[in-house]
């Protein structure tokens, strides 16, 4: 125990005292007691004494520094101990500038500008008056129908794990107590949560343990070593126990074998929710397996303060936990130095000039340039300055490219494709605009419109997608094509002749069916930000070349879904060559193959591979490989190549995947140029989780894979020799 905290705070604190640092409530208990809203729900049915909130630990969706030093001023006047609150709030991808959403980010595989976009929002955050921020996302995302996927950096264990760290140290700095520009960060949600059967949010998951540990820990525990100051529990069970009840997890994996000190908060009124999974029988016993398991924090029930002290005095809960607890909240608050100063950096005045400046503005522009991918193009782009161009489409001049997870971000400031095309033209009189037709509906005058501003184009660029409340919490689709409405005016824009070019607005994979066999050309916005409009005309335009990689596969079909590189082989592999064969495993209307694979992305220029070449053939413990090749562009352009490495363990103890992520670099080169990239592959790269749960690596032969994508690959093979 912290022993200087025990002894000014928590020993002279009564046991409702300390059960009430470990409640975490909603702004508006504390603005206006009595009133609520569609986020926080009636909040009478919590059947709080207004009293018992002055000694909550802390609140979660204030925004503003105002309104947050009020708060803080209030509580700390009535607070017997003075403890000041934590204010806590969803920064996923930007506070009021908005950053592309995290699938996005993924996409642009660029650790440094993801660092810098949870930098950017920090900044705002904390000036107001935030302390700690629930993110980064980390679950491992395989079912593009989870409209929570757009809040993961995508389906790769190894990538994901880069990210994480990347988000935590951008979100946290080196110096949490004095860099009042930065916020703690609360990684989620612990664990497994993207492996919801059917893509249903909220629903079962089950895994083995293997599959746990190798595929779904390791981001979490990358942002862990890290140094993440909070974990959120998920609300899936795994193996069979609810995450916020689950002893294993909690106690035994994240804080013994892990060494885990900080807190750990339940995900919204998840400790109440284990009486719905049918994991116990009323709050009271919910209560009682939430902090034997480890959960300090409990977020939006009543659960820890109406039962806590009686299970004490039962003799069922010892008082040690709660004490623990309360420290691990203290220690926190103490790591954010609010006890010498409760108000922080909330500063109304800074404010007004930090919050959606200019210079963080620039960055949520770069980063929507490196996140959008080039799915295909024939020809059509970039466009040419002088010609005129129908955009179409609702997303044609559309607020809405946020994404979910914008809260405080603003639709009406974002920059709008239709505005920045105009800019971005030099000719403003050459775009000519039509919505076309809205996110899932059409009429005819919509449609006549539409034909009648393209009959005189040149091109065609048609904006369509999905709106931000298809995809994020509780944004699952069993259907995730385009809205019918807007596949209809493809078709009939199709239908013209003319060239075709579409960008997608979304925050998952699409089954592109009516899309990319119809256009000519498909750029990949996701939910861009607040500079994606500007962002998106620039590489429209050409003025940037588009370098995004997909950091999730695109499906064919629904019907394979989960689909991803990694998967494992079967004994009855499909061969390359299509073949009658009825008795192998394959389906017998679709490819098995993604539409779109993981790593996959065009650009403007071309790029050639040559001369991969390896130091040794035999790898030992001693002696790591060099792998080298050659990378030249050999286009008009200069651009950015993501060249990606695979390993593939030919035969383990354990059957492993085809091929595995486990180095990428990214080259810029201008046209003609060529660049030797080099990678370097150890013995620790090939480890993995054996039956036994040790991690080890086999001896034998093994595939190396370089290239553009996980599709896209030259080989060569090595030993490792033990």
């Amino acid at each position: 125990m912290t022993n200087h905290l025990y002894n000014k705070y928590v020993k002279n604190m009564t046991l409702e005292e300390k059960t009430a640092q470990l409640l975490q409530l909603a702004a508006p208990f504390f603005d206006k007691p009595g009133e609520h809203s569609e986020i926080t729900g009636p909040m009478e049915e919590l059947g709080i004494q207004y009293e018992t909130l002055r000694s909550a630990g802390s609140v979660l969706g204030v925004a503003g520094a105002e309104k947050m030093m009020a708060v803080q001023k209030a509580h700390l006047e009535n607070d017997r101990h003075g403890i000041p609150l934590l204010f806590m709030a969803d920064i996923v991808h930007g506070f009021k500038t908005i950053f592309p959403i995290p699938l996005a980010i993924g996409s642009s595989w660029n650790l440094e500008l993801a660092g810098q976009s949870a930098e950017v929002a920090a900044r705002e955050a904390a000036v107001s008056g935030l302390h700690v921020t629930f993110a980064p996302m980390v679950d491992l995302v395989r079912d593009p129908r989870w409209g929570r996927v757009m809040e993961s950096t995508g389906e790769d264990t190894y990538l994901n794990g880069l990210f994480a760290e990347a988000f935590v140290h951008g979100f946290q700095g080196d110096d949490l107590r004095n860099d009042l520009t930065r916020v703690a960060a609360c990684v989620k949600h612990f664990a497994a949560y993207g492996l919801a059967e059917g893509g249903r949010d909220y629903n079962t998951v089950d895994l083995s343990e293997r599959q746990l540990r190798e595929y779904y820990l390791p981001a979490y525990k990358a942002a862990v070593d890290a140094g993440v100051k909070m974990v959120m529990t998920s609300f899936n069970i795994v193996d069979g126990i609810p995450a916020t009840g689950n002893r294993k997890l909690l106690r035994e994996i994240l804080r013994k074998e892990w060494g885990f000190d900080g807190v750990i908060i339940s995900d919204w009124a998840s400790i109440k929710e284990m009486v719905a999974h049918g994991a116990a029988e009323d709050d009271k016993e919910a209560a009682l397996q939430a902090i034997q398991a480890g959960v300090d924090i409990d977020m939006m029930t009543t659960s820890y303060i109406n039962h806590l002290p009686e299970l004490v005095q039962e003799g069922l809960v010892d008082e040690k936990l709660i004490d623990e607890a309360v420290l691990r909240i203290l220690e926190l608050k103490e790591s954010l130095g609010l006890f010498e100063n409760p108000m922080r950096g909330a500063d109304p005045a800074a404010e007004k000039e930090i919050v959606f400046c200019g210079e963080h503005r620039q960055v949520a522009r770069k980063l929507a340039e490196k996140s959008s991918v080039l799915l295909k193009n024939e020809g059509v782009l970039p466009l040419e300055p002088g010609q005129r161009v129908s955009l179409i489409g609702p997303f044609a001049n559309s607020g809405d490219i946020l994404g979910w997870w914008s809260w405080t971000g603003s639709k009406e400031t974002a920059v709008k494709l239709g505005d920045a095309m105009k800019a971005a033209s030099g000719n403003p009189s050459h775009i000519v605009i039509a919505e076309g037709s809205g996110i899932d509906s059409i009429s005819e005058d919509q449609l006549n419109e539409a034909r009648k501003t393209a009959a005189k184009a040149d091109v065609i660029v048609l904006a369509v997608g999905e709106s931000s409340d298809m995809s994020g919490e509780g944004g699952s689709r069993s259907n995730i094509k385009l809205p019918e409405a807007q596949l209809e005016l493809i078709r009939s824009m199709k239908e013209l002749g003319k060239p075709l070019a579409v960008v997608l607005f979304n925050g998952r994979p699409l089954d592109l069916h009516g899309v990319y066999d119809q256009a000519d050309a498909v750029l990949e916005a996701w939910f861009p930000g607040s500079e994606g409009g500007a962002a998106l005309a620039d590489i429209l335009y050409g003025k940037v070349n588009p370098s995004g990689r997909l950091s999730m596969s695109f499906p064919y079909s629904v019907g394979q879904i989960p689909v991803y590189y990694n998967s494992f082989r079967t004994g009855r592999p499909k061969p390359e060559q299509e073949t009658e064969n009825r008795y192998i495993s394959k389906y017998i209307d679709i490819p098995n193959e993604p539409l779109l694979p993981f790593g996959f992305g065009l650009s403007y220029t071309t790029f050639e591979y040559e001369d991969l070449t390896l130091s040794s053939e035999v790898l030992t413990a001693d002696t790591p490989l060099e792998v080298k090749i050659t990378v030249k562009n050999t286009g008009l352009r200069a651009g950015t190549e993501t060249v990606q490495l695979y390993v593939c363990d030919i035969a383990g103890q354990v059957v492993r995947p085809v091929k595995e992520l486990k180095g990428f670099r990214q080259i810029e080169l201008d046209p003609g140029e060529s660049s030797e990239v080099v990678f370097r592959i150890d013995e620790t790269l090939l480890r993995y989780h054996h039956s036994d749960m040790t991690i080890r690596s086999d001896r034998g032969e093994f595939i190396l894979y370089v290239g553009a994508s996980s599709r896209d690959v030259r080989e060569a093979r090595f030993t490792l020799v033990k």
